[in-house]
């Protein structure tokens, strides 16, 4: 089983380097490093061959109440291969003032978030992280290419590490088109 599944990878890996090669797209979105809320490296492409969806979060938003949302996606998905990882911003109306223990504290109590969190970064602008660089150059529907417009923004990864999907602020983790788009990744093996 851990030969097939590295074998998959490896695969994945294969294929997403002809593409940018290929076609000179930006790299895979999983080949980054960041930090987690709690200050270690994580290598985002220990998410390969699972169905990603990367959201930037801010505890003072109206959008807040979207990480119940975001929970309940991810338990309800988490067995098929769906991953949420959290990433605080504070560059949308202060709105995420805290420090990354205050933020962590406070999706734990109120949200009882147990998706992966990370550090608070900048996702746009001349500071983004590279990460979200290359996750907002790229033109995906139904949102396109472009700095994030505001916090809860959400980006959808395939199993191979392709951006397949963006949707704004508005469109809720409940939204009708947002849930089709995770179960049609999901469906894909």
């Amino acid at each position: 089983m851990t030969r097939l599944f590295c074998a998959a990878g490896l695969l994945a890996m294969i294929v997403c380097a002809s593409t940018a090669q290929a076609d000179d797209s930006p790299e895979c979105a999983l080949d980054y490093r960041v930090e987690s809320i709690d200050g270690k490296e994580v290598d985002l492409e220990d998410y390969e061959g699972n169905v990603v969806v990367v959201v930037n979060v801010a505890s003072q938003c109206g959008a807040t109440p979207q990480y119940a949302d975001l929970q309940a996606m991810y338990e309800k998905y988490k067995d098929k291969g769906l991953v949420v990882l959290g990433f605080p911003s504070n560059q949308f109306g202060r709105q995420e003032p805290g420090s990354n223990a205050e933020i962590k504290e406070f999706c734990s109590s109120k949200y009882q978030v147990t998706f992966p969190m990370f550090s608070k970064i900048d996702v746009k602008g001349d500071d983004a992280i590279p990460f979200y660089k290359n996750l907002t150059s790229q033109d995906v529907q139904p949102a396109g290419s472009g700095p994030v417009a505001w916090n809860f923004e959400k980006f959808l990864i395939d199993r191979e590490g392709n951006v397949v999907g963006r949707f704004k602020t508005r469109t809720k983790p409940t939204d009708p088109e947002f849930v089709a788009a995770v179960e049609k990744q999901l469906k894909k093996k």
